[in-house]
This record gives structure tokens, sequence and C-alpha cells, in this order.
């Protein structure tokens, strides 16, 4: 892993530094192949760095170890209904066949190793759900085991982090600091948490416990090094190299030099889907095309999509047949000195007294459901507006207790988000209506009627609070419903959200080997993928937390096994003595 040229020939070249990437390269060298990994960036990691880091891992060892009853039946039955006409039983069969297995591979033969997610599937009460057991974690990671590479970590979502600290998805981090001026436990818990991260800073300059997305790759990364696979960062490719219709490698260009590299067995695109490619953002995005924007948390180097603009100069397809288009999320601008940074609001949605609106002052949807499902009801509720947005406000009792969107709560004061517009303020909700510029009387009747059910504990518009999977998000100290509260202490806040993905769904289409298919659905010879660079598996669905990165992770350690078993024929002696 370090900054020197890459040998000019391996066995297995692996183009992008994500979990889909190094779970290629590091199950390839656990098969004894030479492998090499390119990057584009400067750091390593991908979105995945990014990323909470949950695996979605239907039937894995841990939760068996627990007592926790699964099957591939009943995932099986899962993801077919959660896909539907998308459904493609090839590629979802061999996940669930492969992915415990990788998981268990991974943990026993690398730094790789996880802690099961007590967390719902999206859907629990659908054909095939379950209320536990199918995501995992990886466990915190000490960075100073990367050496000089630590440098070469991409730090984790700047929005998503306080002071730059990670937080923990398996603990109660987050519990802690939101309960600190209530809870002498908690309060000692985070001032312990702050100085220890503190000092790190002082030390190296960040955290040096990773947690979440930046775990997994710290913990990949690790293992590959270990292994001896190189990270070559700041070399982007350029074009893939075919001979006789097979990939034989790829053009690289490092510092305005370029150079050919072969590999004997295959190339693997791993790079990043394509969410910040704009130009194909508004070909396939009507809420993109009609004007509106797409807010996408993901690194701006790291989705551009080139992996596949690639592939489909070769003859690769483009599947992008899919009802959604990416793993959409309600997201708000933030300013931070001049830099725009975008804040996907995961946590505060579900939370007792906060609401979404519309441009028309009505709310449109269950608020506490999936951020996917929430982002599907903003597209349909601005289907005939230029721009596709909503408003999610609240009153002063929750803004302090919970925070909202990169507001924090107390004890930080609101003025700092307020002063900046990241935050609307108003004293009554006619004041706060005027400044949002909905329709007064829509608004107060909007939240009116939500109060009245939410002072007995009921939403009897979207039956907010009454799933198991609303609930786990919810507030459990608040009751009878942990996601329902009035909004009536001024003054009143609204912040604007916009539509946002944490990654897109359509991709290059592929087998259940991890191969790319080409117009005719056969397979490119020498050329895999695996990440957000292949068509999900999961048809355009989001069934569970994870269901990104396990597929990826899986379909990495697919790929690879496959280019295994494949007999090696040096491409770099056969070009040349051609």
């Amino acid at each position: 892993m370090t900054m020197k040229q890459p040998a000019r020939e391996c066995d297995v070249l692996v183009v992008g530094s994500g979990v889909g990437g190094l779970s290629a390269a590091v199950t390839a060298g656990l098969k004894g192949l030479d492998v090499q990994i390119i990057e584009k960036e400067a750091v390593f990691g991908g979105t995945t760095a990014f990323s909470g880091g949950v695996l979605w891992i239907p039937n894995n060892h841990l939760a068996q170890q627990q007592g926790i009853e699964d099957s591939i039946d009943a995932a099986r039955t899962y993801l077919r209904s959660e896909a539907g006409e998308s459904y493609r039983p090839e590629l979802v069969e061999a996940f669930l066949q492969q992915a415990p297995q990788m998981l268990r591979v991974f943990e026993e033969k690398t730094r790789f190793c996880c802690n099961l997610y007590h967390y719902p599937d999206y859907h629990p009460d659908a054909p095939g759900g379950v209320m536990r057991g199918r995501s995992v974690v990886p466990e915190a990671f000490d960075i100073r085991q990367l050496g000089d590479d630590m440098k070469r970590l991409r730090k984790p979502l700047r929005t998503i982090t306080f002071m730059g600290m990670m937080f923990s998805s398996s603990n109660n981090d987050l519990k802690h600091f939101f309960n600190a001026t209530r809870s002498l436990k908690s309060f000692a818990y985070v001032v312990k948490r702050l100085s220890r991260h503190l000092l790190e800073i002082a030390r190296y300059g960040r955290g040096i416990t990773a947690n979440g997305g930046n775990a997994v790759v710290a913990r990949l990364a690790c293992s590959a090094r270990d292994l001896g696979v190189p990270i070559h960062t700041r070399m982007a490719v350029k074009e893939l190299i075919v001979e006789n219709g097979v990939v034989r490698g790829v053009v690289a260009e490092r510092d305005g030099e370029r150079v050919s590299l072969y590999a004997n067995r295959g190339v693997v695109l791993a790079s990043g889907g394509f969410a910040r490619d704009d130009a194909r953002l508004k070909n396939l995005y009507p809420h993109v095309k009609r004007g509106g924007i797409q807010l996408s948390p993901t690194p701006p180097g790291a989705d551009t999509g080139d992996g596949i603009a690639m592939a489909e100069r070769i003859g690769a397809r483009f599947d992008n047949s899919y009802p959604n288009g990416a793993a959409w999320i309600p997201a708000s601008k933030v300013q931070i000195g001049r830099q725009q940074f975008v804040f996907p609001h995961l946590v505060d949605r579900y939370k007792p007294g906060f609401i979404m609106v519309n441009r028309h002052g009505v709310r449109f949807c269950n608020e506490a459901d999936s951020y996917h499902d929430v982002g599907i009801a903003m597209i349909e509720t601005c289907r005939d507006d230029n721009e596709t947005f909503a408003w999610q406000i609240c009153d002063h009792k929750a803004l302090r207790k919970y925070g909202m969107g990169f507001a924090k709560p107390a004890p930080l004061p609101v003025s700092l988000y307020t002063r900046n517009g990241y935050l609307l303020k108003g004293k009554t909700l006619t004041a706060l209506a005027e400044k949002m510029g909905v329709p007064v009387a829509a608004l107060n009747h909007t939240v009116t009627a939500f109060n009245a059910d939410a002072r007995r504990g009921k939403d009897t518009q979207f039956g907010r609070g009454e799933s198991a999977y609303n609930r786990y998000l919810g507030d459990a100290n608040h009751q009878p419903n942990p996601c329902v509260a009035p909004i009536e202490q001024g003054p009143f806040y609204a912040v604007k959200l916009f539509m946002g993905d944490l990654g897109t769904f359509h991709g290059l289409k592929t087998d259940s080997e991890a191969r790319v298919l080409d117009l005719q659905g056969l397979p490119i010879p020498g050329l895999y993928a695996a990440g957000n660079e292949m068509a999900s598996i999961m048809g355009g669905s989001y069934p569970g937390a994870g269901i990104t990165i396990g597929p990826a992770a899986t379909f990495g350690y697919i790929a690879a096994n496959s280019l295994a078993a494949r007999g090696e024929t040096s491409a770099l002696l056969q070009r040349e003595a051609s």
C-alpha cells in the first residue's frame, strides 16, 4: 500500500477501493493471486468510508450463535416480495448462498470482524421479513494499524460526525449524546468520549477509532496490506484494454503520465455508481430533468460513473429498468464556511415532535418509514412540480432534545443555524408558514390535526409509530408512541429537504458470477463488477439496513472466486508475442 507505480502485470486488477473492490482484492489475495488496487483519488475507501458500514447478510452465523432463527427460504421470499417485477432470481440466489460464507471466511482469515446489529428489516411485517438478525456492523478499529496508510484512509462524512468523531451503529453512542444534559451517566460517557477524541486529534490529526464505514474500509485495507495487496491512489483509469474480445487490462493515468496495466485473469470494476454524474442523472431521473436538484452525500470524486461509461464503450449493458434508480433519502444543504455539504436525514425524522409537509403545507407520508420509502413519497408528492422538496418542521422542545438535521440539540445554541439560514424560525406556526412560503391556513390545519392525534399517541393519517421499524428508531423513553408527540411549544422551526440519495441502483448488468454482460446478455470475458458499479440485486427496492454494502462485499467475493477458478494466461506475454 505505497505510492509506487503499480507493476505492469498482475493476476487481478481491481478498480476502486470501496467495500466491493477491497472485498474482491482480499479474496483474490487469500487465493494466492497477485492483486493490485488502483484508486483515482488521493484517499481510499470510496463511498463506503462515508457510510454507516452496515452489511445485510441473511442467515449469518452471528445471528445463529445468538439463537435467532432465519433461513435462505425466508430471505428469498422477502426479496421476491420487495423487488416485485424487478426480481432477478439468479443473482439473489448467488447472494443468499455466498453472503454468509463470505462473512465467515473474512472473520476467520482476515481482520474483518462484525457484531450483530439488532435492527429490523425495513418492512419486517412483509412475507419473509424479520425483526432482527440480518444486519451486521464492523467492530471498531484502531486505524493506527494501517501505519503510514492511515493518512490515506478517507475521513468519515463531515456532516454526520461531531468534531470529526464517528459514532458506532451497534452501541449507545448517539443515545448517550442525546441524553447528556438529562443523565449523569450519559454526561460522563460523553465527556470521556470527547476527551479521548480531542487527544487523538492533537496527536494524530484525526480520530483513530474507526466505526461504521470507516471501520469496514480500514479492516479490509489492513487485511489487504497483510496479504501484500497494494492500493495505488491518485491513479485514474481512462479506458479498458480489449484484445480479441477479452478485457486484458486498463490504461491508467497518474500525474499526467499514462501507463498500460495488464491483468492475467481479469479486471474488477468497483469504482462506484453515478450519483455524481450530472448528465446521467438528468437523463434518468424525471425530477432532475424537470429542474430539481439531486443531493448526494457520496464523495464528489467517487461516484462519477467512470467505470460504467468505460464498460459501455466496449459494449456492456447498462440496466436502468428499475422503478427507483437510487437509494433515496431526504437531504438538506449545509453551509460550512465557504463549502456546501449534504446532510442525509437518517435519524431525526423518526423522533417524536417532527413532521414533514409539502409545498402545500400538507403531510404526505409516514415520516418514520425508511429513508427510501420517504424519498419515494417525496418524488410522488412533487411529481407535477419543477422542484422536488419538502419541509421538516418541529417545535422548540423537540429541537433542543433531538436536534434537526445538522442543527445540534442542547446545549449547542440554536442561533448558529438560524443565522446562516439553515433553519427557519417563527414564533408562531403562522410566522413560520410565511417564511416557508406555504399556505398559512393549510399548515395550521395540518399541525392542529396531527396534534389532536399525537396527544393520544396516535397518527390516524399515516400510522406513524405502528411498525417495529418505526419504533426502533423512535425514542423508547417517550410513551405511548416513541415516534409521535404534538408540535405545540413555540418557537417553531423548519428545514428544507431536497431529494437525495445514498448511492445509485441502476448499473452494469451482471450474471451470478459478477461477470459484466454485453447487449446480448453474454459475459464480456475478463470483466467483472461489484458494488454500485453493478445493477443492484434489490431491483430498486430497499429491504433493510446494509443492502448496499452487504451485496457489494459478497459480489466482490464472488468475482474473486470466479477469477481464481480461471486458468492463467499472461495477457502481457500474449500481446508481445503477437
